[in-house]
């Protein structure tokens, strides 16, 4: 093979995992083929290519990623599904009124949502986020109160002991959480213990919870479960939810807000 035609193949096998991580860890070859623009036999290729070297399994008809509870770096998820992140924000941030106090989470989907909040004044926010502390500070007569303990240095997320007593001092209007997949039976989970533990303070201490996931999620599984379908008041999300989660959503009295371009 010539070093030009290996590079390219590199190029789509990093391609096709970048494609994965965005859709959840799993996908048919045929969608693919589709969303890649290549050939299903090109993709088989790639996938050959990929299982060879660990990082993913062949399944009939499709793939899944080796580690689907390992998340992306933070940067690929801040790149990843801009344009649904800011249409999700957008709803978000309608249901918030000036003055209010909240509780955000450290992700990049509530980074997005930070940057939706800048149009709102004089905002109580509590947050173990250092991105979102930045987005929201010394702005429009924001209040910002960051959670002390150990700032990771992958996410700019702080955690640990000193995070967890702080975030407990107070009792916000609104909590808005994000998490790493979305089930009907089991509800909302996450991939990391230290982020499971402050969003269950977070989920208790808040008169009103809102969760934020894109469509990729739902299906999906993790192995920290931080709130059941009940514990949440909103889910915004960016496609309309599978049949049985919504049958779960309407039992469990959590109001569905589908995101489009239109937040109003």
């Amino acid at each position: 093979m010539s070093k030009s035609v290996e590079k390219l193949s590199s190029h789509r096998a990093h391609s096709l995992l970048t494609v994965l991580r965005e859709n959840g860890g799993s996908c048919r070859t045929t969608e693919l083929a589709g969303m890649l623009k290549v050939s299903e036999e090109t993709v088989r290729r790639n996938i050959k290519k990929l299982a060879k070297e660990g990082l993913v399994i062949k399944v009939h008809g499709g793939v899944l990623l080796t580690n689907r509870n390992d998340e992306p770096a933070f940067g690929e998820r801040m790149e990843a599904n801009q344009p649904a992140k800011r249409h999700m924000a957008a709803h978000v941030a309608a249901q918030i009124d000036d003055g209010t106090s909240l509780f955000i989470d450290n992700s990049s989907t509530t980074s997005f949502v930070a940057d939706a909040l800048r149009v709102r004044k004089d905002l109580f926010v509590v947050t173990n986020s250092i991105k979102v502390a930045e987005r929201l500070s010394a702005h429009n007569g924001n209040r910002v109160f960051f959670a002390g303990g150990e700032l990771r240095e992958s996410d700019g997320g702080s955690y640990g002991a000193g995070a967890i007593e702080f975030v407990k001092g107070f009792n916000p209007d609104f909590a808005i959480l994000s998490a790493s997949a979305a089930s009907a039976d089991k509800g909302f989970m996450l991939t990391d213990l230290s982020e499971a533990e402050i969003a269950r303070i977070y989920v208790a201490k808040a008169n009103v919870r809102i969760i934020v996931v894109d469509q990729s999620k739902f299906g999906q599984n993790a192995p920290i479960v931080f709130a059941a379908i009940p514990d949440i008041d909103i889910l915004v999300t960016d496609a309309p939810t599978p049949e049985k989660f919504a049958a779960a959503a309407q039992s469990g009295s959590l109001k569905v807000i589908v995101a489009t371009g239109d937040s109003k």
